[in-house]
């Protein structure tokens, strides 16, 4: 097995530029740049560097807010994300000055029309990182009751932890966005808030949620619909909110649609026949969706927290052992658009030839390498038949290059010794065996090949492939007819001594 591998699949992500401008016209961070923009001499803030509140009606109607109920809150909030990530400069007051202090636009406006995308982007993390504060703070009501005989906050009262609402919160964005890259999962579409609440409450061993479980998945969804509710306007989600008319009465959270959990995909399941609900129904829990924004931004906090999250294009500017080793165990599709990245950025003979000398070594990734080594070669064209042709006679390289010459109907390919047939079987097993792809492929591959060749383990278990032995013992658990697999565990057993002596 390789010594590494990503742990989670790679995600495709639009352009720099086009995520900047995702950024600029998420509603959050535009009301905080027009907010920068107004500010000036006239401006005057808390000793918090908050916006003094006689002046939240003239920040409201700057944004167009000013009819709004919630303008002043949105003024508010927007002023605050502009002093965090650096739009606006703030002056506190002083016991020598008046009481307010001052403010005005901030270096970092300039880079929201000078600076490059990844500036750009940079302040919009800030902005997403002000948001993420606020969505795991306490709600104003539980604040209110928190209060003690002094009118301090008694947070021990309330019983908040930041730590774990802060990791809570993380955790629900790392299961969306990894059923927004998994293959077969959301992708584009949304997730119903259930089931995401669901995936990282209910136990994976628990065949069947308690009502405890239940109860924990209702509160959790509420809190999530606050949460997103507050992180929509940074541009990182798409939003439907749980419909409000799902409330028993007030402060009640509305039950768990049928006991729904998730199946790993994203899709609501229900906890009994007959309980199943239409799309309409889920719905109406709350839908949620990343944006291709919101990719670049929580796989940036992925990468920030050590997660090892790949992007497809990553590996274009490296060496062809780093793409080989890379995309071993990304999805077809996913592998196929790495590769083709890498490509354009080399002359096709060069690339080949790059590319198959990456593809040689005894070391246990070595048989995916070559696997990997002949999909890519697949995408070069023609063009690779000369570097292909240069390694006929190489232990290692000369089976795959007889196979790839084969499927572009070439002609003069000399016929490979019985050595290298059985060798390139081994490897390709194993291969597959480290790709851990389809059970019933390999099954079928395996059978092929003890059928094509007759007499296949008494050849086999000599084969000098550092895998033989391992090779062999799958085999002798795959194969579906019980004399060929017990043909295979006398074979392993062979080439295990064989090696140990």
């Amino acid at each position: 097995m390789p010594a590494t591998r990503p742990t989670l699949p790679p995600v495709r992500l639009l352009s720099d530029a086009e995520l900047a401008r995702e950024a600029l016209a998420a509603p959050l961070l535009a009301r905080a740049v027009r907010l920068a923009r107004w500010a000036g001499p006239e401006t005057r803030v808390g000793a918090g560097g908050e916006l003094a509140e006689a002046q939240l009606p003239a920040a409201a109607e700057v944004l167009g807010l000013g009819a709004d109920e919630d303008g002043a809150a949105c003024a508010a909030e927007a002023w605050r994300v502009a002093a965090e990530t650096g739009l606006v400069e703030v002056t506190d007051p002083s016991a020598d000055e008046a009481e307010d202090g001052t403010a005005a636009p901030g270096e970092q406006l300039a880079l929201i029309t000078g600076g490059s995308p990844r500036e750009v982007l940079a302040i919009w993390l800030d902005a997403l990182e002000a948001a993420f504060a606020d969505a795991t703070a306490p709600v104003l009501d539980d604040l209110a009751d928190a209060l003690d005989e002094s009118g301090a906050f008694d947070l021990d009262a309330l019983g908040w932890d930041p730590e774990a609402e802060a990791e809570f919160l993380e955790g629900v964005l790392g299961n969306l966005y990894l059923l927004t890259v998994s293959e077969g999962g959301a992708g584009d579409g949304p997730v119903p808030l259930p089931a995401l609440a669901a995936s990282v409450i209910v136990p994976d061993d628990m065949p069947e949620p308690t009502d405890d479980i239940l109860e924990r998945v209702s509160e959790a969804m509420m809190r999530l619909d606050d949460q997103f509710r507050v992180l929509e306007p940074t541009g990182l989600v798409q939003y439907a909110p749980v419909d409000e008319a799902l409330m028993a009465e007030e402060d009640q959270e509305p039950d768990v649609p049928g006991g729904a959990g998730t199946d790993g995909t994203g899709d609501a399941v229900s906890g009994g026949a007959g309980s199943a609900l239409d799309e309409e129904d889920v719905s109406r829990y709350g839908m949620v969706r990343l944006t291709p924004l919101g990719l670049y931004g929580i796989r940036t906090r992925l990468l920030e927290a050590g997660v090892a999250a790949p992007a497809v294009g990553e590996l274009a500017d490296k060496g062809a052992d780093a793409l080989l080793d890379g995309i071993g165990d990304y999805p077809d599709a996913s592998a196929r658009a790495e590769t083709r990245k890498w490509l354009e950025r080399r002359e096709p003979l060069a690339a080949a030839r790059e590319l198959l000398a990456a593809a040689r070594g005894a070391d246990p990734g070595a048989p995916l390498r070559r696997l990997s080594c002949q999909q890519a070669l697949a995408l070069v064209g023609a063009e690779a038949e000369p570097a292909a042709r240069e390694v006929l006679d190489d232990p290692q390289l000369g089976g795959l290059a007889r196979v790839w010459l084969a499927e572009r109907g070439a002609a003069d390919i000399p016929p490979p010794p019985e050595s290298m047939i059985f060798w390139l079987a081994v490897d390709t097993i194993a291969a597959q065996l480290d790709a851990d792809g389809d059970l019933e492929e390999l099954q079928d591959l395996i059978e092929s090949l003890t059928g094509q060749y007759g007499g296949f383990f008494e050849t086999a278990w000599r084969v000098d492939h550092p895998a033989t032995p391992e090779v062999l013992e799958a085999m002798g658990r795959l194969h579906r007819d019980k004399h060929a697999a017990k043909d295979a565990r006398k074979a392993a057993f062979k080439a295990r001594s064989r090696s140990d002596g």
